[in-house]
C-alpha cells in the first residue's frame, strides 16, 4: 500500500486492512514457504533414515510440537501487525509459553540426568549446525512472509519484521524436525531455540528497509 493511499483512507476514518487479503496473502506465503523448507531440508540434508521409528518415540512429537505452538502463535501476529496501528495484546505470551515449557522440562532432565551424561544431552552430536540449518531452512518461508507483509499496511516495520522472521523460522524448525536425529529436551531448549532467533533478529533488522512503504 501506497502512502498517499493510506492518508487517504486515514482521511475517512478509521480504517483497517481487509482481513480476506492479509489472510489470502498469507496462506500463499505459508503455503510456498513451507513447502520450500521441506524440499530445501530433503535436497541439502536428507530426511532421517529411521524417521518412522523416531515417530514412536514421544520426545519427537515434543520436539515438533513446540515449534509448531510457536508458529501457531506467531501467525496471528503477523496477521496483527500488517494492519496499522495494531495490538499484539497477549500473544507474546503465546510465543513464548512452548519455550518456556522447552527450558523448564530441560532443566528437569539435567537435573535428573548423571553429571557424566550433561553434556552430550546439552550439546548432542549436531549443535554446531542445527541453528545455521534452521536459519537456512528458513530463508524459503522468510521470503514469501516478507512479501505478504510488504503488500499489506504494517506501521511497526521493526516488530513485523521479527514477527516473519519468527514464524519463517519456526517453519524452518519444523522442516528441520524431519533430518535432526537430536531428541533431548536440553538441546532443544538451547540449540532450536537459537535457530528460531537468527531468522527472528534478521528480520527485526531488516524490516524497516524490507517494509517501508
Amino acid at each position: 500500500m501506497k502512502t498517499e493511499a493510506l492518508i487517504d483512507l486515514l482521511a475517512r476514518g478509521p480504517i483497517a486492512v481487509e482481513a480476506g487479503e492479509a489472510r489470502r496473502r498469507f496462506s500463499v506465503a505459508l503455503g510456498w514457504g513451507a513447502l520450500g523448507a521441506v524440499v530445501l531440508m530433503a535436497t541439502l540434508l536428507g530426511v532421517r533414515p529411521d524417521l518412522f521409528a523416531a515417530m514412536s518415540d514421544p520426545m519427537f512429537w515434543v520436539k515438533l510440537g513446540f515449534v509448531t505452538v510457536m508458529a501457531v502463535f506467531a501467525l496471528p501476529a503477523n496477521l496483527r501487525l500488517a494492519r496499522p496501528g495494531a495490538r499484539l495484546g497477549r500473544l507474546p505470551w503465546g510465543v513464548a509459553a512452548p519455550i518456556g515449557l522447552i527450558w523448564l522440562l530441560a532443566v528437569l532432565v539435567l537435573a535428573q540426568a548423571p553429571a557424566q551424561a550433561r553434556p552430550s544431552l546439552l550439546w548432542g552430536h549436531t549443535w554446531s549446525a542445527c541453528p545455521l540449518n534452521i536459519s537456512l531452512l528458513s530463508v524459503p518461508a522468510f521470503v514469501m512472509l516478507m512479501w505478504a507483509m510488504r503488500g499489506l499496511a504494517p506501521t511497526q516495520s521493526r516488530l513485523a519484521g521479527a514477527a516473519v522472521g519468527l514464524l519463517s523460522g519456526a517453519i524452518g524448525a519444523m522442516a528441520y524436525t524431519l533430518h535432526c536425529p537430536e531428541m533431548s529436551a536440553p538441546f532443544l531448549a538451547i540449540w532450536y531455540v537459537a535457530g528460531v532467533v537468527v531468522p527472528t533478529v534478521a528480520g527485526a533488522l531488516l524490516g524497516p528497509r524490507m517494509l517501508r512503504w
